[in-house]
């Protein structure tokens, strides 16, 4: 009974020590909280090529016009990525400006398909690995073929999704289409 004692009264002292080593540790700065990077970041860090995040505040999807309010981005430079799949069955990322609707048959001939279609919404993770409003042209389950709209050429920075819902990535575009080996083309109406 008295062993049995020590070990519990060991194995407490012991728990109380390392607790307090722990806020100990925590008070010093010993343990720092880690940035969270999305693997768009990680992408960008790796390729040397400087970027600005942007976070806000949220739970759910919301559209592209409500993320660059958030974010005070302006229209014109704030793009969104939209997957396709061809009747080949390839599948495309378009990355074009928020305001604007992609022309199907534009983008078919831009990929060289006879046609494309969007994919549903309940297909976004298991294609790109993102969920619906955190869907970039970086850092997606396989490199898939990436036309970007060409207005963004126009642009120092462009905005695009960080790689998750309430991240935005403030990039050059030239850098961006270099980096996620995409191509410009006119893909809107």
């Amino acid at each position: 009974m008295q062993v049995y004692l020590l070990r519990v009264l060991f194995l407490f002292c012991s728990l109380e020590v390392s607790l307090h080593f722990r806020e100990t540790c925590y008070t010093l700065g010993m343990a720092k909280e880690k940035e969270i990077k999305t693997n768009v970041m990680r992408i960008l860090d790796k390729n040397k090529i400087p970027y600005e995040i942007l976070t806000y505040e949220c739970d759910e999807f919301i559209d592209g016009l409500h993320s660059a309010d958030i974010t005070g981005a302006p229209y014109e430079q704030s793009f969104k990525t939209l997957v396709a799949q061809g009747k080949s069955k390839e599948y495309y990322v378009f990355v074009l400006p928020i305001e604007l609707e992609v022309n199907l048959k534009a983008a078919a001939k831009v990929v060289g398909e006879k046609s494309i279609e969007m994919i549903h919404v309940r297909d976004i993770t298991k294609i790109t690995g993102y969920v619906r409003g955190g869907c970039s042209p970086l850092g997606m389950k396989k490199q898939f073929k990436t036309v970007i709209h060409e207005t963004a050429k126009a642009f120092d920075q462009i905005y695009v999704s960080g790689g998750r819902i309430g991240s935005t990535v403030k990039v050059d575009p030239i850098r961006l289409a270099e980096v996620c080996r995409g191509s410009f083309a006119n893909i809107c109406d």
